[in-house]
């Protein structure tokens, strides 16, 4: 059963999405400060967690910018904050989706379930490909040993290539499924600025990749090698 946590200050509207997403398959816990959703992660993992940003007791996207220091438990942020700032800071401290108030509840159903799918469907604990150690899980990334600090976005941008392997993604795939539906306020350049901090952390010649190849017109894959282990 997978647990869902649901951090909301206003308790009518918390009830309400338990009501909402009621089913077999999930159980809820809820909290109604930071300090609250604090203990209950404490306590126990979940598997999602639905964030409000504007709580009692602080920012609800400082607790997400906690979380993400050693989770990659999916979050969605559901929020009146519909600034396009807000949205891209969101994104960008790692929320896996950002939903503004008000909002369908038929959508937000759609969201969470399509969050869980992608977390059971994930990419492998770790990954080796020749020297490359990839654990996305514990956000840890090393290169012959050596560790290798990723931002959330190329953490997300190498996640779909590696899940991709072998396969060309669209740059406006890869531009939804990095930055979710915040896509619309993400500069186009952004896709080519990430990948190119991807390539100088990941390649040994940046400038003629061995793994992450430019597919012009198109998008971009992770060559596929025979001796790739996974």
């Amino acid at each position: 059963m997978d647990k869902i946590l649901i951090v909301e200050d206003n308790m009518a509207l918390s009830n309400g999405i338990v009501l909402a997403l009621k089913d077999d398959k999930y159980s809820f816990f809820q909290a109604d400060t930071i300090a609250g959703a604090k203990g209950q992660m404490e306590n126990q993992a979940f598997d999602l967690v639905i964030l409000d940003i504007n709580l009692p007791d602080g920012n609800g996207l400082a607790l997400l910018a906690e979380l993400r220091k050693d989770s990659l438990v999916p979050v969605i942020v559901l929020t009146a904050n519909d600034m396009e700032t807000d949205i891209v800071t969101g994104l960008e401290l790692g929320a896996d989706d950002y939903i503004t108030k008000p909002f369908s509840l038929m959508v937000l159903r759609a969201r969470v379930s399509t969050q869980l799918r992608k977390k059971k469907t994930g990419t492998p604990p770790i990954i080796q490909i020749d020297g490359f150690e990839f654990a996305f899980d514990r956000m840890a990334f090393a290169k012959n040993g050596i560790p290798i600090e990723l931002s959330k976005t190329e953490q997300k941008l190498l996640k779909v290539l590696i899940e991709n392997k072998g396969n060309i993604v669209s740059r406006a795939d890869l531009v939804d499924r990095i930055w979710t539906d915040g896509a619309e306020y993400v500069d186009e350049n952004a896709l080519s600025v990430t990948v190119k901090r991807l390539r100088d952390k990941l390649e040994e010649r940046p400038s003629a990749p061995r793994y992450i190849k430019t597919v012009y017109g198109i998008g971009y894959t992770w060559v596929m090698r025979s001796y790739e282990c996974i």
